[in-house]
């Protein structure tokens, strides 16, 4: 019996699998993108300790722009990075969430370079 493939799943699967050689810490905190239909969220977490450092969405109210398009991407990269910044944080790794690594994950990664974050 053939089984249809649930996107969902899939991404999971390989979030898992990159997440068992990459986590935060204190030095060099992770930073994690999701994306859904509508939003992007971005949040800088260290692992070790278990919290979360820095956070920014499409759907923060300081966020200057809404949806899920990749302009707003990069805005809220620029912003995770600014808050970042704030905190201290200058390295981060990058954790794509198990997305591929284009449009709209691509657009918040540059946004956080462009904010100073280094990766």
């Amino acid at each position: 019996m053939i089984r249809k493939t649930n996107k969902a799943e899939i991404r999971r699967r390989v979030h898992n699998r990159i997440r068992r050689k990459l986590s935060g810490t204190p030095e060099r905190p992770r930073l994690a993108v999701f994306r859904s239909e509508a939003h992007i969220y971005a949040q800088i977490i260290d692992d070790a300790a278990g919290r979360t450092l820095a956070a920014a969405s499409s759907v923060d109210k300081e966020a200057k722009t809404k949806g899920g398009n990749v302009a707003a991407a990069k805005a809220i990269g620029k912003l995770v990075g600014q808050r970042a910044k704030e905190k201290g944080v200058a390295r981060v790794v990058f954790d794509r969430g198990g997305f591929a690594y284009h449009g709209r994950i691509k657009a918040v990664a540059d946004g956080a370079r462009e904010a100073g974050l280094e990766f």
